[in-house]
């Protein structure tokens, strides 16, 4: 829902949308979902593959479902849904994806509530990334991330502001049909949604 309000939000800006697929339990359902929100956007979607990550990586959320643990993201547990590096990876593909294609910006929709847990969504790594992006290409390609010191309840206001349709984006880790709403980044949803004053369309389990 953070990369789809992105979208929505700074649709003056896209040129391109990227979506990676990388073994994780639920991408199939956020590939579906992107490749529906850019087709009413009218925006170009590209899949990069990147199964590579989930032969070698170690996470629980590369592993099935019933890896992921449940609770809040403040939960130490939660740790284990880290990616490792995930992000950098992501950026240095985008990045030389951009400059193939002209374009100075990698936009990226990470945000303040990210922080704790996962160490590729800091504003300090974010700053690092893109001025190593920015040394490493002839034109200077650099990250824009608005969201960075957002909570998660402002990006689903400002999507809302700008039409997301939020049935028509998916969070839950464990990449089952319907939302488990108990793993953190469903309480998360519930949450974001609910500060936001937005009803949530979303299908949980009973």
């Amino acid at each position: 829902m953070d990369s789809v309000s992105l979208l929505y939000d700074h649709i003056d800006r896209v040129a391109l949308a990227v979506t990676f697929d990388y073994g994780s339990n639920h991408n199939a359902r956020e590939i579906a979902c992107a490749r529906e929100n850019c087709r009413r956007l009218g925006v170009e979607h590209l899949v990069i593959p990147l199964e590579f990550m989930g032969r070698y990586f170690e996470s629980s959320l590369l592993s099935g479902g019933d890896a992921i643990p449940e609770g809040h993201y403040t939960s130490e547990n939660m740790k284990s849904t880290v990616v490792p590096f995930r992000n950098g990876i992501m950026l240095a593909v985008a990045c030389g994806l951009a400059e193939s294609r002209g374009l100075k910006r990698v936009m990226l929709a990470n945000h303040s509530g990210d922080h704790a847990i996962y160490p590729d969504c800091r504003p300090g790594f974010i700053d690092a990334m893109s001025e190593a992006m920015r040394q490493g290409t002839y034109d200077g390609v650099e990250i824009y991330a608005p969201y960075t010191s957002l909570t998660k309840g402002e990006i689903a206001a400002r999507g809302a502001a700008a039409g997301v349709d939020f049935s028509l984006t998916y969070s839950c880790y464990k990449g089952g049909e319907r939302h488990c709403g108990r793993c953190g980044t469903c309480v998360e949803r519930k949450e974001a949604l609910e500060s936001a004053h937005v009803a949530d369309p979303t299908l949980y389990e009973e």
